[in-house]
């Protein structure tokens, strides 16, 4: 059957667009999450037109193939992982900027476009790309999209979801299918951009996307407060944000975080420090906003506040903050990233809680968070060859979620549910929900080919 099908790709398809060599199918079976499982890919694809999209989804569902379409692989869900026997449809050579409207305030891409390639571009031209996840140098505007991933600047400016306007999408059938619009408005119809928004693979295949963009604002200036406990750093965040105050980023390191990026990086961050609160402002008098949050972290019990002087100090703290799961991996070898997000008057509770979880386990679990927007991401690390750290670490990862359930919030903020996070998926949305989510999925995918075994 895999000669087959290989064959038939063939048929449309270019000898350098189908991988069949084991040893380098191989390094697409999966993305960066741990505890995830991952098949044996069958071929993988590497398209770079709508077309080609379109005959492997024929092809796929003539043979009834699973295919898994994927991004970069840097998500943290196993949402990309290869099963067996499937194909592999990998989308970065579909990379192509295709249009920057200054007027409209629009940009068109393909699946593959890297963000910071994207952003930089816009750039350029005035014009501003919000949406910027930690990996936003190697992660793909596809990938983004799938997950509906968020980024340090979301408090201000929100989500990918609120950027994308219009797609273009291969349904299971290779049928192309476009969604949504150009215009600033559009109501016309079912809201399926939003669908296709976070469904991960599992509905389409998104080969072009129209993207909203906004005027490029001033440069921002960070400011960095210390903290004593977790606690009066959150505390601080619920007093900006119930003060009005609208900083284009505010984000959180616990003490943890602080050291494993200062052991990787030597950056001489201070690690007396319980927690480190950065935020930002991008706005034409940002000294002035800084000045106003300062006060507010000193009245909320932080021990030292330190306004960045510049653009060029602001960058580095930032850089900080981006270097953040990368050095948590770094500690042990291994992490499980979770992703809970909480509304913001419960994040303090949250952190604590996952300060006694990491005591009855008996590991290190760093915290970084979009704390403007209750979104962490406790990290344990922990040692993959040590089966029973091993163990530790996944029910500590699993009582990190029931703990956000319990507090009101969501077991993914941006990362997505993929493999890792089905079981929990369900207790979330609770029997209804699910049902009418697998209602959906068989409306676009009848055969269950799209990304099969994710989400649900």
């Amino acid at each position: 059957m895999s000669r087959t099908l290989i064959e038939l790709l063939g048929d449309e398809l270019p000898a350098e667009a189908l991988v069949t060599d084991p040893d380098v199918t191989a390094s697409y079976a999966h993305d960066m999450a741990s505890f995830c499982d991952a098949g044996t890919p069958a071929v993988v694809v590497l398209p770079r037109t709508v077309e080609q999209v379109q005959h492997v989804m024929r092809t796929a569902t003539a043979l009834r193939v699973p295919v898994v379409p994927q991004g970069a692989r840097t998500g943290l869900s196993g949402g990309a992982n290869a099963t067996d026997g499937c194909v592999v449809l990998s989308l970065v050579k579909m990379d192509r900027i295709l249009e920057i409207n200054p007027v409209d305030r629009i940009a068109v891409v393909e699946p593959g476009v890297i963000n910071a390639t994207l952003s930089r571009a816009v750039n350029e031209k005035g014009l501003y790309y919000p949406p910027d996840p930690s990996s936003w140098e190697m992660c793909t505007i596809g990938g983004n999209i799938g997950t509906a991933s968020g980024g340090l600047c979301c408090v201000k400016y929100g989500v990918t979801a609120e950027y994308v306007l219009g797609l273009d999408v291969v349904l299971a059938d290779g049928r192309l299918l476009s969604t949504g619009r150009r215009t600033a408005k559009g109501v016309a119809g079912y809201d399926l951009t939003r669908l296709f928004v976070g469904s991960e693979g599992s509905l389409g295949v998104v080969v072009r996307a129209t993207l909203a963009l906004k005027p490029q604002p001033p440069q921002q200036l960070v400011l960095a407060a210390e903290f004593a406990s977790a606690a009066a750093a959150c505390d601080a965040v619920c007093k900006i944000m119930e003060g009005g105050h609208v900083p284009s980023l505010l984000e959180l390191m616990d003490r943890t975080t602080v050291k494993a990026v200062n052991d990787m990086a030597h950056m001489g961050l201070p690690e007396t420090t319980e927690a480190l609160l950065l935020a930002a402002f991008d706005t034409p008098d940002p000294a002035q906003d800084l000045a106003a949050v300062g006060a507010l972290c000193e009245a909320a019990g932080a021990t030292q506040v330190v306004p960045a002087e510049d653009a060029a100090e602001s960058e580095l703290l930032l850089q900080a903050r981006r270097l953040s799961l990368t050095a948590l991996e770094a500690v042990k070898g291994t992490t499980m990233i979770d992703d809970v997000c909480v509304p913001r008057s419960r994040l303090g509770e949250l952190l604590e809680g996952v300060e006694r979880i990491a005591d009855k386990y008996a590991l290190t679990i760093g915290v970084c968070a979009h704390a403007g927007d209750g979104n962490t991401h406790p990290t344990v690390c922990f040692d993959a060859q040590d089966a029973d750290e091993g163990r530790r670490a996944r029910e500590s990862f699993d009582e990190i979620m029931a703990l956000g359930l319990e507090l009101g919030g969501t077991i993914t903020g941006e990362h997505g549910v993929g493999v890792l996070k089905k079981e929990w998926l369900a207790r979330e949305l609770g029997p209804v929900g699910v049902d009418v989510q697998r209602a959906v999925k068989a409306t676009f995918d009848p055969l269950g080919l799209l990304n099969p075994g994710k989400l649900f």
